[in-house]
């Protein structure tokens, strides 16, 4: 195996976090500019400037990124003159703003760090970005060296982030230890994939144990304790798993793995195929590919757990909640077999065991509904 490197992302967590700021960014400079969703920071950048005030740390514009991040928005981001001259970037929002900073900040090679406004996903300290085309359409996958330098996490901001995202943030990370778990069933358990491993099995029981009161905080705009937990596991525990199961080897790509997800994310991206389901959200749906996944899986008593956890967190159950019938099975089982997710399933992926698994999973969720 060729070398290679390994950069730990770290973290600020609590209502006054963005006190840290001096402190953790003292090395890079005196000057950050801010980009992000304009909601996003509408809402961070009051308490940015009043953590930041008496001290000799500057940001020098908000600025939007653009709405999508795709290379066409870095690419006019990298010509604005307070980009330029920034000593660092400050990346603030969800995913697509986080991921948008850190494709600017790696080539610009400039210092970045991250500020999520809502904890529905783990971009903001991964080393991974989703990159979309202009239609939305996704378009591929941008590697970097290192995630964020550092990541402020103010539990303020995101318990005033909305309900929903957070809601679909715990049916997202829901997916982490399942897939890791199963995906690397078959493998060569290194040091590095094996320490994703490892940190896989801690994701699932915070969100069991904290997840109802965490959002139901999140509604009364309460930062409280079960809403830093489960903010945590959706940002960090699982950003951390995604940075040791995913390796783009150079030059050699036959040390390539992508252990981050498997057949919980083949739902997802075959379900975003069909139009009537447009409407719900990434991790709304990859929820439900949990328990497909654990179907296929034969981890029947497992399934049913989530399944109840599931159904009473209001995450979906069955196709019909996601605006979905049996008969949009086979074009998702067409989609999630071409994409990178389900090379690595192990023993090699079953379209057929698939799309039975999928009905095997609607068919328990009419059930379990009825009897409930």
């Amino acid at each position: 195996m060729s070398n290679y490197s390994i950069f730990l992302p770290s973290y600020s967590v609590g209502e006054e976090c963005y006190k840290e700021i001096p402190y953790v960014a003292r090395k890079y400079g005196k000057k950050a500019v801010a980009i992000g969703g304009k909601t996003a920071m509408s809402k961070a950048k009051p308490e940015l400037l009043k953590a930041l005030e008496g001290t000799d740390f500057e940001i020098t514009d908000f600025i939007w990124y653009g709405g999508d991040s795709n290379y066409e928005n870095v690419e006019i981001l990298k010509k604005h003159p307070e980009v330029i001259n920034a000593d660092m970037l400050f990346g603030i929002g969800g995913g697509r703003a986080c991921d948008t900073v850190k494709i600017l900040a790696d080539m610009l090679d400039k210092p970045f760090f991250t500020f999520p406004t809502l904890a529905s996903n783990c971009a903001a300290c991964t080393a991974i970005a989703v990159v979309y085309n202009q239609d939305a359409s996704f378009k591929e996958y941008y590697y970097m060296k290192t995630p964020a330098y550092h990541t402020f996490i103010n539990t303020k901001v995101i318990s005033d982030s909305p309900a929903e995202l957070f809601w679909a943030g715990i049916g997202d990370a829901l997916s982490k230890e399942y897939e890791v778990l199963f995906v690397t069933r078959d493998k060569p358990m290194y040091h590095t994939p094996l320490m994703g491993h490892c940190i896989s099995t801690i994701c699932t029981e915070p969100l069991l144990t904290y997840g109802k009161q965490a959002l139901e905080d999140c509604r009364q705009r309460k930062p409280s304790f079960a809403l830093e937990q489960v903010a945590l596991d959706i940002i960090i525990s699982t950003g951390i798993v995604s940075n040791f199961e995913t390796h783009e080897a150079q030059p050699d790509p036959k040390d390539d793995y992508y252990y981050n997800s498997t057949l919980a994310h083949c739902v997802y991206y075959g379900v975003s195929t069909i139009p009537a389901a447009e409407k719900h959200l990434h991790g709304e749906i990859v929820s439900f590919g949990v328990l497909c996944l654990l179907t296929y899986d034969g981890q029947i008593r497992e399934r049913d757990k989530i399944m109840a956890f599931n159904a009473d967190m209001r995450l979906p159950v069955t196709l019909e909640e996601m605006d979905l019938t049996t008969e949009d099975v086979d074009k998702i089982v067409k989609k999630a077999s071409s994409v990178i997710e389900w090379q690595f399933v192990p023993g090699g992926a079953s379209e057929e065991k698939f799309k039975n698994a999928i009905l095997e999973t609607d068919e328990a969720g009419k059930s379990y509904l009825a009897q409930h």
